[in-house]
């Protein structure tokens, strides 16, 4: 079984420490206030932007052993896809999973651009196809789609682009596209389609993926929720004569103790202005949901986190989502801390099984 560990990029803006509200980090306009405080200077001046910061997250991914990075889409931040492209070029290993709405247009040309990344990445290239949001934003972004018709859209388009990217003459008529005689020739033929991800909670979403994905992305929850959750996508995916892996989207708080985390976790739910109802469980709900989407925060000592991550593999999990609040810094905290006794578990469970 694959097992991986993705970095998710705070694409509409990172916090910093003793600041946790979301910043376009080391980018202002031209005449705006200095990023530093009185008495320092920053000689960057307007000449670096947040794309730069987002290349140095994904640089610090890559030196800390991750397996990707996910390019989160944000309505308010800058494109998913060319994100992934500035970033697929400056890293060298890392599988970049992006994320996209189902609203992104033809499935042919989704498709071909997608051809075109895995060739020049050698097969690099994954895709996360959410829903686009609420109504409301939906129709900011101009998809008028009922939401009923969301999941067949998304599955039509999966159909289509698999197709062309491995067939010639291939032809569809669907509800919501339709190719004559289509599929890619010379150099573009016979590419790595997109490792495809998947998420939602809902009974359509959990057959969807059972059809189409090769994983489906939970929120992150109670351990024996995510279990159930987990058993119940295999047994979906098996009917349809599939397997089906299962991802977790979590962040983590991490520090050399329990006491150290907790504080920092309080620290930031006054610095961002949230609430929590403080308990016994190392599960902090909601802690930076606001900020880049996570349902819920482990909490703890290294060894804790750790701990409680082992337990979600063992539950089924092979592929985690991972991000924390700020992003730069913590990416190289995680990656020294966590990551290598995460390592050394799933190395010792492949010796035994061997």
């Amino acid at each position: 079984m694959t097992i991986e560990f993705f970095w998710q990029l705070p694409t509409a803006g990172d916090g910093r420490y003793a600041d946790a509200k979301s910043h376009k980090r080391g980018e202002r306009d031209k005449g705006g206030a200095a990023y530093f405080g009185q008495g320092v200077t920053d000689p960057r001046g307007t000449q670096y932007n947040y794309f730069d910061h987002l290349h140095q997250i994904a640089k610090a991914a890559e030196l800390a052993h991750f397996d990707g990075i996910q390019v989160h889409n944000d309505p308010e931040g800058d494109e998913s896809w060319i994100v992934a492209g500035y970033l697929t070029r400056s890293t060298k290993n890392l599988t970049v999973l992006t994320e996209f709405d189902a609203s992104r247009g033809s499935a042919v040309y989704a498709a071909k651009n997608a051809v075109s990344y895995q060739r020049f990445s050698n097969s690099r290239f994954a895709w996360q196809i959410s829903t686009g949001g609420d109504e409301k934003q939906r129709h900011r972004d101009g998809d008028f789609v009922d939401e009923a018709d969301i999941n067949p859209r998304i599955e039509e388009f999966l159909t289509v682009a698999r197709n062309v990217i491995t067939q010639t003459s291939y032809s569809f008529k669907g509800r919501f596209f339709e190719v004559l005689e289509g599929g890619f020739k010379g150099p573009l033929s016979n590419q790595k389609v997109p490792t495809v991800y998947l998420a939602g909670n809902t009974a359509d979403s959990y057959a969807l993926s059972a059809r189409q994905a090769d994983v489906h992305v939970l929120d992150a929850g109670h351990l024996d929720l995510v279990r159930a959750d987990a058993s119940r996508l295999h047994t979906l995916a098996a009917a349809e004569g599939r397997q089906l892996r299962i991802g977790l989207r979590i962040d983590l708080l991490a520090r050399e103790t329990q006491e150290e985390a907790e504080f920092d976790a309080r620290r930031y739910l006054e610095q961002s202005g949230g609430q929590r109802a403080f308990g016994n469980s190392a599960l902090w709900n909601g802690l930076t949901t606001k900020q880049n989407g996570a349902k819920a925060t482990l909490v703890g000592s290294f060894e804790q986190v750790a701990e409680q991550l082992i337990a979600y593999l063992d539950a089924g999990v092979s592929s985690f989502i991972l991000s924390a609040i700020p992003s730069l810094e913590e990416a190289y905290r995680i990656g020294e801390n966590v990551l290598p006794a995460l390592h050394a578990h799933i190395q010792a469970t492949q010796q035994r099984a061997a």
